[in-house]
């Protein structure tokens, strides 16, 4: 079992709990998921779970959430695939809904869809290009 971060991944745990029940012929209310997930997690009840993950330092990236950013100076939007804390870091791994050219000369290209990069809590790579610009920008939504 992952450790949960945050209320929507508790939630999305119950959603995923009850459609794998369902298909085994055993039904269950949203509420009766979101109480299992809950004692599953250490909470007495999910009011109890709520509220501990809602004091909780969020994380700024989730597994499956839309990003966007630039990479290598180019605008993308995509999806978070794949997360791994690296000390204070995040190895990110990203699947871009289009293609971008990293290369900036006009004699050649190379598209990349896919991105691994570590970043730092602010969405920014430590690793940077010769002019100082972070190889992988990822922007954090306010809030």
């Amino acid at each position: 079992m992952t450790k949960l971060h945050s209320v929507t991944q508790a939630k999305s745990q119950a959603k995923a709990l009850r459609i794998a029940l369902a298909a085994q012929g055993q039904p269950l209310t949203h509420a009766q998921a979101l109480e299992l997930i809950a004692h599953q997690n250490g909470s007495r009840d999910w009011n109890t779970l709520q509220a501990r993950l809602s004091r909780s330092k969020q994380e700024p990236f989730t597994p499956n959430a839309t990003v966007r950013g630039r990479y290598m100076s180019q605008p993308f939007t995509g999806r978070i695939v794949a997360l791994a804390k690296v000390g204070k870091n995040t190895q990110i791994s990203l699947q871009l809904d289009q293609p971008v050219d990293i290369v900036q000369f006009a004699s050649f290209s190379n598209l990349r869809s896919h991105i691994r990069s570590v970043v730092g809590p602010d969405g920014r790579s430590p690793r940077k290009t010769s002019d100082g610009t972070p190889h992988l920008v990822i922007e954090i939504p306010s809030g």
